[in-house]
């Protein structure tokens, strides 16, 4: 996600990144360890221990980090390294449950939690029954994600103090993003012209949940005062808020061999996107039956989705998504420079900041 910043007035990003992902790996491991020991059933670790194995950003964990450094926090403790983990494992919770409820195929380039799931009961089960106990094992898995996000957490190490206000946001990360979750689920049923709803669900379940929270995490570890959460507060949802309009035109015309997901998906669902919106609402009337005949539509095949591809494009959606994209992206920075952050957080947070925004994956 940022490449490698290793000057002395840079973050070691990367080696973060790779202290995260060995955590959770070990934590995964001893977790497997105790389900043998208890004759637990050990398949729902391994699924999880392969849903981490096929990679991620982990652009939380790394703006956990940044949040960290931009309050003065020194050293990276280890605790740090179990929030991080924390964060990627509450995240894991949160993309299987997405999964089910979007009825997705693949994730990162490889089937999601609940396929693999069916898969694996069709050894077993009549295959009348396979998917829908691919789904529970799935939701079940998820929740274990979330049961051990909180184990994570409370392995940070922090004062009383510290780790109340740490909770309290997290807390506050988890409302909404479940608010945002319903609302994303329960919209695409409207499907209108309007960008006020989509834009308060990318607010919620992206711009807080992806960027700010994370953000304000590890600067709340660090001991951060009410001043400095505001400012990397406006720094972030503007750039939360860019990182989700990227993903909604990534998920229409990105190359799935980059991003690892199907280009159909999103169609399919019907999710109601600023995309969407805008398209609708310059659209004529051919134009709009066309759309609305693609939306939500399960058996739409290539030669459809092209379509909608074709009239997102001509109605000026597209670019007008891309559009907003530049002028968060712009409110971010400038946001960034009011803060006067110290040099090495705010340099990592500018390559963050470009790579949310221009990213193709």
């Amino acid at each position: 996600m940022t490449g490698t910043l290793a000057s002395p007035t840079e973050l070691d990003l990367d080696s973060y990144r790779v202290q995260v992902e060995a955590r959770l790996e070990a934590f995964l491991a001893g977790k497997g360890r105790a389900a043998r020991s208890q004759a637990f059933p050990t398949r729902a670790v391994e699924e999880l221990r392969s849903f981490f194995a096929a990679g991620g950003k982990r652009i939380r964990p790394l703006l956990c980090a940044c949040g960290w450094h931009a309050a003065g926090g020194g050293p990276e403790p280890a605790g740090l390294v179990s929030a991080g983990a924390a964060l990627e494992m509450f995240h894991a919770f949160a993309l299987i449950h997405d999964d089910v409820m979007d009825r997705s195929d693949t994730r990162r380039g490889q089937p999601t939690v609940h396929r693999c799931m069916a898969t694996e009961f069709t050894r077993t089960h009549p295959r009348a029954e396979v998917e829908q106990l691919g789904i529970g094992a799935a939701i079940l898995i998820g929740d274990l994600a979330l049961t051990w996000s909180d184990e994570l957490l409370h392995a940070v190490g922090l004062d009383p103090d510290r780790l109340a206000a740490a909770l309290s946001l997290i807390d506050e990360m988890r409302t909404e993003v479940m608010y945002g979750q319903y609302l994303d689920l329960t919209g695409s049923a409207r499907l209108e012209a309007r960008t006020d709803l989509p834009l308060t669900v990318i607010r919620y379940k992206t711009a807080k949940y992806t960027v700010e929270r994370p953000l304000q995490l590890g600067a709340t570890l660090a001991g951060a005062d009410k001043r400095l959460l505001d400012d990397l507060s406006a720094f972030a949802i503007p750039l939360g808020e860019a990182f989700q309009l990227r993903d909604d035109l990534l998920g229409i015309f990105g190359d799935p061999g980059e991003t690892g997901k199907s280009r159909l998906d999103d169609l399919r669902e019907g999710k109601y996107t600023v995309l969407v919106a805008l398209a609708l609402a310059a659209a004529d009337e051919r134009q709009e039956a066309d759309l609305r005949a693609t939306l939500g539509n399960q058996a739409i095949g290539e030669t459809d989705a092209e379509r909608a591809r074709e009239i997102m494009t001509a109605t000026g959606a597209a670019e007008g998504v891309e559009r907003m994209i530049g002028e968060r992206y712009r409110e971010a920075l400038d946001a960034l420079t009011a803060a006067a952050l110290p040099a090495p957080a705010d340099h990592a947070l500018r390559t963050i900041a470009h790579a949310a925004a221009w990213r193709r994956s």
